[in-house]
């Protein structure tokens, strides 16, 4: 092995005979070589279909303002793998995962790990030798097998439930909950953000003897003119600063903030809250023409992209770049947004299960969207769609992670 990141990661890929195979016992072997299932510190997991990263980074900004040292484990990248093992919001440096590789690899022995089984193990490596005060971990794959939960959660939270991954956790929000409800821990608090979560999550909470709190039920949120207010757990917090961020996802932070071992005042909730932003949700690249870059791949995320996007000015136009992933429901998705948007430019995606720009076109003639046009890649979208906005138009571009990488290497 040569000893850079690009070379570790390119050897990751092809070291396991699937790229996702769920389960723990594999890598479970290996963290108990290492003992890797205690971190030293107290442990936020967040799973759920869509909010875990908002929910993350508010989590760390929160945390980061309370002065305290926080490790943060999120996936996918956008554009480098170091986004996604963190110190205080910082992406670790190459040397740090060159390290942890070589001593994971070292204990792994002949145990066969995947690319996301293997880097996890040295996230949790490197979160133990760091000394921290918390860490927060996002799910990459439902909850119950994912190798996130190697570790006991302290908190657990499950942001939304939508139907995503129908070949690895089902097809119904009945079947997704009762995976993404495998994260919680008997005693220890679990947080739910969905507003109507299906009747197995519940009923997993029971059996678990987890200590379920619910939006809605348990805490809430207000939205005011310029500012916001939350309540639950004995707490009211009025005229917050508005985060970079859905609310709901923030409220769903909160509730774990207040339900996690750990005490923060309220003077470095606020200012957590103010500085919490999270690249490619609803992130504003551009102006004149207005840019927003978002990485909703599902119905669910779209629906609440739509939800939280502004309502179009008079003559203002929204032009969307769309690319996605060919084994993602993109029917689904065009149904959620057709509504809202005035011009498609539909772009080849030319990754591992990228689909072409020629088999969304007649989607989006079945779903009653407006004029499409199709592109060799989202640069070649995004360079059209600059060229054919007005100064009060704005740009969309969404359907993917690779579709938000693309466009910021484009920019």
């Amino acid at each position: 092995m040569t000893q850079t990141l690009a070379d570790w990661l390119s050897w990751l890929e092809v070291q396991h005979p699937k790229s996702i195979d769920m389960g723990l016992e594999r890598a479970g072997q290996v963290a108990d070589r290492l003992g890797l299932r205690q971190l030293g510190c107290p442990v936020i997991t967040v799973g759920g279909t869509n909010g875990k990263g908002s929910t993350v980074a508010t989590l760390v900004s929160i945390y980061k303002a309370a002065g305290m040292r926080v490790g943060s484990y999120t996936s996918p990248h956008i554009l480098h793998f170091n986004e996604r093992i963190c110190l205080n919001a910082e992406p670790v440096a190459d040397a740090v995962l060159v390290a942890a590789f070589e001593k994971i690899r070292a204990a792994q022995g002949d145990i066969s790990l995947t690319y996301f089984e293997f880097t996890t193990l040295a996230a949790f490596l490197i979160f133990r030798e760091a000394g921290l005060d918390v860490v927060i971990l996002e799910v990459g794959l439902g909850g119950r097998l994912d190798a996130v939960n190697l570790v006991d959660a302290d908190v657990a939270v499950v942001t939304s439930i939508g139907i995503d991954h129908v070949e690895y956790l089902g097809n119904t929000r009945e079947l997704i909950a009762i995976e993404k409800a495998g994260i919680f821990r008997r005693g220890k608090p679990a947080i739910c953000g969905d507003d109507s979560p299906p009747s197995t999550l519940l009923k997993a909470a029971e059996e678990q003897g987890a200590k379920l709190l619910r939006r809605g039920l348990d805490f809430g949120h207000h939205e005011e003119a310029d500012s916001w207010s939350w309540h639950g757990a004995g707490h009211v917090l009025n005229r917050l600063p508005r985060p970079a961020l859905a609310l709901a996802n923030a409220a769903v932070a909160l509730a774990a903030v207040f339900a996690a071992p750990l005490t923060v005042s309220e003077s470095a909730l606020r200012e957590g809250l103010r500085l919490a932003a999270l690249p490619g949700r609803l992130q504003k690249v551009g102006e004149s023409p207005l840019i927003l870059l978002d990485v909703a791949h599902n119905p669910h995320g779209a629906t609440f992209l739509m939800q939280q996007l502004p309502r179009a000015q008079p003559g203002q136009r929204t032009l969307a770049v769309f690319a996605m992933l060919a084994d993602k429901d993109i029917a689904g998705v065009i149904a959620a947004c057709a509504a809202h948007i005035d011009q498609w430019l539909v772009a080849d995606l030319p990754v591992p299960r990228g689909e072409q720009a020629v088999n969304i076109l007649p989607l989006l003639q079945a779903g009653g969207a407006s004029v499409a046009t199709a592109y060799p890649d989202v640069a070649a979208a995004l360079l059209a769609a600059r060229q054919q906005a007005t100064a009060t138009d704005r740009i969309l571009v969404f359907g993917s992670f690779y579709t938000v990488a693309a466009a910021w290497q484009a920019l």
